[in-house]
């Protein structure tokens, strides 16, 4: 939940393929695919993606890799919901955002900035994707204070840092497997684990894991550091009841959130405060949060074709 980039709006990485701006695409499916990107990329969203996709050099992953797979499908939606759920529960963590990040003001700005770190780091130039990593720890060093119980948070802690990272891996990876078009099987599910350990080394992650095993292993050392906190409370209820959307656009948003809820780890939903409703679960909320997530699939817009 710690933010991947600082909160400003000027572009963060070089721009070594300035091209015009994308002409829209036409008709309804169009319009609404390319205003669904620019919500969560930013204004600067097309631009950033041809960069990313046209950069000639070599790429940390090969095309078939499966984080490629995995973040490259609209089950990241309901799966990036979920993390930030699930993240909200470390109290440190919680604070540091709390405190630096301005997400209830300007909540695109923040997911516009975390999904281009995560578009440079998966898919960019090597270089480019060193550079948006370097960016991001440079920040953390300045983000660091103390939570209401006077304990010391500094974002840049490893050991904070890999709970971000595994809360994260978690939620992306069981999102995929329950919303994903294209489901890993168990080898492809360890490589996942062991492609984002490589980011998580690049950011300073000490012993990151590499299969799933060690995922959920890593994820349940940390119970005794987690807690409902007011300010996780607020969260919650932010990114699940009050997010800042247009009316239109809350029906499909909430069965969203609810295929999030139903994500996660269950002593984590009980510690939220949210509830366990397998029945429903299977029956409404699983089939809702496939056809959601099928709509965002058809809706966005493929990427474009990556240089040589």
């Amino acid at each position: 939940m710690v933010d991947h980039s600082p909160p400003t709006r000027t572009r963060p990485y070089p721009d070594r393929t300035t091209t015009a701006a994308a002409a829209p695409r036409p008709g309804l499916r169009g319009r609404l695919g390319d205003a669904l990107f620019r919500g969560v990329a930013g204004p600067d969203g097309p631009e950033s993606r041809r960069r990313v996709h046209g950069t000639p050099g070599p790429r940390w992953f090969a095309p078939d890799r499966p984080i490629r797979v995995v973040h490259g499908d609209a089950s990241m939606f309901p799966g990036g919901l979920a993390a930030l759920l699930l993240q909200s529960l470390h109290p440190l963590a919680m604070t540091a955002v709390a405190d630096h990040s301005d997400y209830r003001n300007d909540p695109w700005g923040r997911l516009a900035r975390t999904s281009t770190f995560l578009a440079y780091t998966t898919y960019g130039a090597a270089d480019d994707a060193q550079r948006a990593v370097d960016r991001v720890r440079a920040v953390h060093e300045h983000i660091q204070g103390r939570t209401a119980d006077g304990e010391p948070y500094h974002a840049a802690d490893p050991h904070l840092l890999a709970w971000v990272h595994s809360a994260e891996v978690y939620c992306f990876l069981t999102a995929h497997q329950r919303y994903g078009q294209r489901p890993l099987d168990a080898a492809g599910r360890d490589a996942y684990v062991a492609d984002m350990a490589v980011v998580a080394t690049a950011m300073g992650i000490e012993n990151p894991p590499t299969t799933v095993r060690e995922l959920r292993t890593r994820l349940n050392s940390y119970r005794p550091e987690l807690r409902l906190t007011p300010q996780t409370r607020e969260a919650v209820h932010y990114i699940l009841l009050r997010p800042p959307l247009p009316a239109p656009v809350l029906p499909p948003y909430l069965l969203l959130g609810a295929a999030a809820v139903s994500l996660l780890p269950t002593w984590s939903r009980a510690q939220l405060g949210l509830p366990v409703l397998p029945r429903t679960e299977r029956w409404c909320v699983g089939p809702a949060g496939a056809g959601v997530t099928a709509l965002i699939r058809w809706l966005l817009p493929p990427p474009p074709h990556r240089r040589a």
